[in-house]
């Protein structure tokens, strides 16, 4: 479903407020239905053809009247179409949850959607009061403190984040001149997927993948698989301690993670490492001021509630960056929701 299209959704003569609130109020449960569809793999069983909710419930070993009921409620919003009675095929707005597509959002939905994601969200009052992370109440311990003490767990955040990438690397790939740039450092890159696309689409460059020793360990089977592995030297440490060296630095959704002083200290960190030519890319959302709607501004929310961090408008970055010695030459916008925040060392 398309998160921007539904945040503009507005009560008309024809849905009055009470009813355009208890839509958005229910709205939890459609994200819980796209979990467990997503979960049970049912757009990969579509793929081909429509397939009767008896054939749906054998392969995926569920109740036949629960599936139904699920997959009745995502039809009614575009998601899979019930073609003639409990039978259903696939839809464009579906098509993402499959396995086996480029611009799966699949391990999205599974992260958004597995229990311990869910209850933290339970806890946004909490949040709301005290201006930390519900996450800590719920698990007694940071997002990811908790996710180096639970493995399964780091894994699902990882292909997420994996998927996010795939999403949105064509549109970063394009949006922005690599060329120049000898030797690229991906900060807490994960298994490196978007690094992969850009050394494709830049066969002079290098790069270097830079994350914590669990994470990094798995990340040989992408680069091997995207032909890049000769190409990344992979680095595993602590970018609150130091980074690399190397001519540019790009964070994917990092800094979105942290509030402000610890964000100042991984940028400073970053500075510190540059040379005088360095450059600094950070690959966010930048919220728009007003009331328009817009991803980041539903997005803002879990970083609210998960690790304690901030979508910030292009005001607060260039703030950001002022206080950790660097400066904002431009903000790329990209055929994404994200864009390519430029800055340089600050003079």
């Amino acid at each position: 479903m398309n998160t921007q299209a539904t945040a503009s959704v507005k009560a008309t003569p024809a849905m009055p407020p009470e009813l355009y609130l208890t839509q958005l109020t229910f709205g939890a449960l459609v994200s819980q239905a796209l979990f467990v569809a997503a979960k049970l793999g049912v757009a990969d069983l579509l793929a081909e053809q429509p397939l009767s909710i008896f054939e749906l419930a054998g392969e995926t070993k569920t109740n036949e009247r629960a599936l139904y009921r699920v997959l009745r409620s995502l039809a009614a919003v575009g998601v899979f179409k019930e073609v003639s009675p409990k039978i259903f095929a696939m839809t464009p707005n579906a098509e993402p949850l499959r396995s086996d597509v480029p611009n799966s959002i699949r391990n999205i939905a599974l992260f958004m959607g597995e229990e311990w994601h869910w209850r933290v969200w339970g806890n946004m009052a909490q949040s709301i009061e005290s201006g930390k992370p519900a996450w800590g109440k719920v698990h007694g311990m940071e997002v990811f403190d908790y996710f180096q003490a639970n493995p399964q767990q780091y894994e699902t955040f990882n292909r997420a984040m994996t998927g996010m990438s795939a999403a949105m690397a064509p549109a970063i790939v394009e949006g922005y001149d690599f060329s120049g740039i000898e030797t690229l450092a991906d900060i807490a890159g994960g298994h490196g997927l978007l690094l992969a696309q850009i050394l494709k689409a830049n066969a002079n460059m290098k790069g270097i993948l830079f994350d914590l020793p669990e994470v990094i360990q798995g990340a040989d089977a992408l680069l091997q698989n995207e032909a890049v592995l000769d190409r990344v030297e992979k680095v595993s440490g602590n970018f609150f301690k130091t980074v690399p060296i190397a001519d540019a630095y790009l964070l994917k959704h990092i800094i979105h993670d942290w509030d402000d002083e610890r964000a100042i200290q991984i940028l400073q960190n970053i500075r510190n490492m540059m040379g005088p030519d360095g450059r600094v890319l950070l690959v966010e959302v930048v919220i728009p001021e007003g009331n328009d709607p817009h991803f980041g501004k539903m997005l803002d929310l879990e970083r609210l509630v998960s690790p304690g961090g901030v979508e910030r408008t292009e005001e607060e970055y260039q703030q950001l960056l002022s206080d950790s010695g660097l400066q904002l030459t431009r903000i790329i916008p990209t055929m994404s929701a994200y864009s390519i925040i430029e800055a340089v060392k600050a003079h």
